[in-house]
């Protein structure tokens, strides 16, 4: 019965260890990817906030328009 058990929460299936080691790589690597993604955003956005300062300045918008609804 136990060896049984064992086998159904899986035990020692090599194709069961297999496919958790795939997984735990692929969320390995998407933690990764979310790093380097969260970077380039913090990166992006300070740039965005030096420049966009700027930008908005050099609009010249004598009255604001409507929103399209």
């Amino acid at each position: 019965m136990a060896k049984a058990l064992l086998g159904y929460v899986g035990g020692s299936d090599p194709r069961l260890l297999a496919e958790m080691r795939r997984l735990q790589q692929r969320v390995q690597d998407l933690e990764s990817e979310l790093v380097r993604i969260q970077t380039e955003n913090d990166a992006l956005a300070a740039a965005a906030s030096q420049h966009g300062d700027a930008l908005l300045e050099s609009i010249d918008v004598p009255q604001a328009e409507p929103a399209l609804t």
